[in-house]
């Protein structure tokens, strides 16, 4: 049964993350093709805080606009001008700027001593089209990040396709595997406040956790946060839901934000297990996360709900890596099921993780309060948690090398194409 835990290659490294403030942002183009790309980049989730404003008119246009009106905390401007005459626009342009303001220059001549010219009068940046959506999105990262800081930590968030899809499970088992073979410090944050399962999962009974924090977000900074994680292993820390429900929790936006904000600061890797709900603050942690781990079970609700969550997540993250598939619960006894190669047609994705209907090996760790892999380490979806981990955790090819030597029999079935014995393989029996 544990023969079907089956892993998809995933090349290269993530990365890092990227933080802008609240600021206000306006743009002045001198072409369609610029202002579509800065439109675009306005519309990614890592600006979503910011206000941006896109217009044509180029230099001109913005010393017009900002003649009798306070610059914003960000300037872009663009110029198809050679050196000279944009070092003479920048010069007017200095009159009606305020000294709060940074300004970027978006040019079309690669020069050297233009840039540095432009640096020495105090222009914050210059880039050179054609350019990208992230190559702004990152130049603009650059001048609200001190050199040198601390990096983000990247969030990653888990949220099931149907109730009982697994996913809570998943995302524990992923967080404890990123703290224990990654070596890095990992958080998992249960936002399921009335039922959720991290601290029963880890074998803990924490008296705070996220619902203390999410009850008064404004209070929430580093000395809280210290307060209210439960360390479960020296690299590894919970966040627990209270698995309460006589009392009532307001979860919104901007509290959501600002804990995750605190603990990115903090932690190098964060897990958010999202549960199974629909609204302004989760589609919120979705959107925003910086990667996304879709769980499903193989039939017909997981799949239209999956189809749901991947056509509004990549849509929403166009500058993104899509959400990651696993299927899991493969193989239940008498239960007619939905094929990996159907569902993950349907969905337009290749799943990083099939894993089998095993209730012995999930109930006993359940039961115990204990990880796959501290019940059984050489079972294969102990293997493809550590897989999953090492690739979310950044560490993906050398973990792709050693489970392709690991799973290299069950991939090949699983690669077989229409027949006979591949459809056996991908519902073998429990």
């Amino acid at each position: 049964m544990s023969d079907l835990v089956q892993t998809i290659d995933e090349e290269g490294t993530l990365p890092a993350a990227i933080s802008i403030p609240r600021i206000s942002i306006h743009a002045f183009c001198d072409l369609p093709e610029t202002a579509k790309i800065l439109q675009g980049a306005a519309s990614d989730r890592r600006l979503s805080r910011a206000h941006t404003n896109v217009q044509t008119g180029g230099i001109a246009g913005a010393v017009k606009y900002f003649d009798d009106t306070p610059t914003p905390n960000l300037l872009i401007v663009e110029s198809r001008a050679g050196r000279d005459q944009v070092l003479d626009d920048l010069a007017r342009l200095s009159k009606v700027c305020d000294s709060g303001t940074k300004v970027v220059v978006i040019g079309h001549v690669n020069d050297v001593l233009l840039y540095r010219q432009l640096i020495q009068d105090g222009v914050s940046e210059y880039v050179v089209a054609p350019f990208t959506q992230l190559q702004i999105i990152e130049s603009i990262a650059s001048l609200y990040n001190a050199p040198g800081s601390s990096p983000l930590g990247r969030v990653t968030a888990f949220v099931g396709a149907s109730g009982g899809a697994g996913s809570s499970t998943l995302s524990h088992n992923i967080g404890w595997a990123m703290a224990k073979i990654a070596g890095r410090n990992t958080v998992i944050v249960d936002l399921d406040i009335p039922f959720g399962t991290a601290g029963l999962n880890f074998n803990q009974d924490p008296p705070q956790g996220v619902a203390e924090a999410l009850s008064a977000p404004d209070r929430i900074d580093d000395t809280l946060l210290d307060r209210l994680l439960t360390r479960c292993t020296e690299q590894l820390s919970l966040l627990a839901a209270p698995g309460l429900i006589d009392r009532d929790v307001a979860i919104d936006e901007e509290g959501v934000e600002r804990l995750l904000d605190v603990v990115r600061r903090n932690v190098p890797n964060i897990v958010v297990d999202v549960p199974h709900v629909w609204g302004p603050w989760a589609r919120k942690v979705l959107v925003g996360a910086d990667d996304i781990v879709i769980t499903a079970t193989p039939d017909l609700a997981s799949l239209r709900n999956g189809k749901n969550l991947f056509d509004f997540l990549k849509s929403a993250r166009a500058n993104d890596s899509e959400p990651k598939l696993v299927i899991n619960q493969v193989g239940v006894p008498k239960k007619p099921e939905i094929g990996p190669k159907e569902f993950a047609a349907a969905l337009e994705t290749e799943p990083v993780l099939i894993l089998p209907y095993d209730p012995q090996l999930f109930g006993t760790a359940a039961n115990n309060g204990q990880m796959i892999d501290e019940v059984n380490a050489k079972n294969r979806t102990a293997d493809g948690i550590v897989f999953l981990a090492r690739m979310l955790a950044g560490t993906g090819e050398p973990a792709a090398r050693q489970s392709r030597s690991l799973l290299s029999p069950i991939l090949s079935r699983f690669s077989r194409g229409k027949g006979e014995k591949a459809d056996a393989g991908s519902r073998g029996a429990a």
